[in-house]
């Protein structure tokens, strides 16, 4: 019996199943799965500002509960964030990157719902655990929603190649923290109660644009040799032990910045979205940079410089209160923290073999979170003893011993020649089809 003929190689048919296409998308097809993960991440992440600059007053000021209750809320959505992630990064290698990104994708307007809906403590703990409420994330992601992060990340991997990853990577976060930005100042305009509904909305928007989206099969991996095994491995633990302590210092300072500034300025609501949206833009913007850190200082010194800078001005705040020096920090410090990041995530995916990217991906993003939680523990407990400068020399100690580590791990070594997304096609950013 003749096997009925196939469709002739040029051809395309657009798959909306969740498995990987049976072809390579054109360069049109990646352009409009790029453009429709934007779409989905730029939803996102104005509801993720939203949901993280109203959480504290909430809590706070509404259920009128100390910082350390907060730290405990956040801890529960990081530890779910660590677990889910873990899960995901194995989803994403094993099963279907697009299916894991809906299914993630469904768990933060869920749990805003719920918050809606009952506004209480258990509640919270629930919407926690299921969103991920953490405040410890960045533009890349890691804060609330951060369980999908391996799984996004993986996709513009698949979706680029290696030589401009991190400018894919740097304008897509950028792109996320404009919408962050405006999610941020948009708290201005609705009652905290309400801020939850929104961002259920919002976030709920974007998940139809994850359906269309079509993601390349990946090639045939190079056979995996005892020795690259051995070095892939190698470097994912190197990445988690650098996660782990990023992860502890996010998890000392981030999730209570808002808070310090509440409990130690009194500073509203209203005023706090707009400095938080301010901080949110700057840091969209540093992103752009990453690139050109990149090129000119490499992956290692990168991270160095901007890290470091940023730990000296937080001690700087710590240590002498005045609100405007403290406000300038609050807004130049989360750009300088995460301007070298699109990097690290070049770093991440070039330095495994290309069957571990999704799990190394994802053991970098719960070693970070893991730690996390027990900072917060920790900072939440200082705080109510209003010990507020304890944490922030604890997070200097932390971060350079971090830094050393850098230097000591990643200084000079090449990334893997193995690599599954880096095609010799170059597809460009997002645009209008001519």
């Amino acid at each position: 019996m003749n096997a009925s003929p196939g469709p002739p190689e040029n051809e395309f048919h657009i798959n909306s199943s969740l498995g990987p296409p049976a072809t390579i998308p054109p360069p049109t097809m990646r352009r409009r799965s790029l453009l429709l993960l934007v779409i989905f991440r730029l939803l996102r992440s104005a509801a993720s500002a939203m949901i993280a600059v109203a959480l504290p007053y909430l809590v706070l000021r509404k259920l009128h509960y100390g910082s350390l209750m907060l730290g405990a809320i956040y801890m529960v959505g990081l530890a779910s964030t660590a677990l889910l992630g873990l899960v995901v990064g194995h989803l994403s290698d094993r099963w279907s990157r697009k299916g894991t990104l809906i299914v993630t994708g469904i768990m933060v307007p869920l749990s805003a719902l719920l918050v809606y809906a009952r506004p209480d403590l258990p509640i919270l703990f629930l919407a926690s655990l299921i969103g991920g409420f953490a405040a410890t994330g960045s533009l890349i992601g890691g804060g609330v929603g951060g369980a999908a992060q391996p799984a996004q990340t993986a996709v513009i991997a698949d979706l680029t190649t290696l030589s401009n990853r991190t400018l894919y990577y740097a304008v897509l976060a950028f792109l996320s923290g404009v919408a962050g930005s405006g999610g941020s100042l948009l708290v201005r305009y609705f009652s905290i109660h309400n801020v939850f509904l929104v961002a259920a909305g919002l976030s709920a928007l974007g998940l139809p644009a994850l359906v269309f989206m079509v993601i390349p099969a990946r090639p045939a991996s190079p056979p995996r040799t005892p020795d690259a095994h051995k070095a892939s491995r190698k470097n994912i633990r190197k990445f988690g032990i650098t996660g782990m302590l990023n992860g502890f210092s996010q998890g000392l300072i981030t999730p209570f910045l808002i808070p310090f500034f509440v409990l130690v300025y009194g500073l509203h609501k209203s005023q706090m979205a707009t400095y938080t949206s301010l901080a949110t833009m700057l840091g969209a913007v540093s992103l752009l940079a990453a690139p050109i850190l990149e090129k000119h200082l490499g992956f290692v010194r990168s991270i160095a410089f901007t890290r470091a800078l940023g730990t000296v001005l937080l001690v700087i705040m710590a240590v002498w209160h005045n609100l405007d020096l403290a406000l300038i920090i609050y807004v130049i410090t989360p750009a300088l923290r995460i301007a070298a990041l699109p990097a690290q995530q070049t770093a991440i995916t070039s330095r495994v073999h290309s069957d571990d990217v999704g799990r190394a991906l994802a053991v970098n993003q719960v070693a970070r979170v893991s730690a996390s939680s027990g900072a917060i523990l920790c900072t939440g407990y200082l705080f109510d003893l209003a010990a507020v400068e304890v944490p922030f020399f604890i997070y200097a100690a932390v971060m350079t011993a971090n830094i050393i580590l850098y230097f000591k791990f990643f200084s000079g070594q090449e990334p893997s020649p193995a690599v599954s997304t880096d095609t010799s096609e170059t597809p460009s950013m997002p645009a209008a089809d001519n």
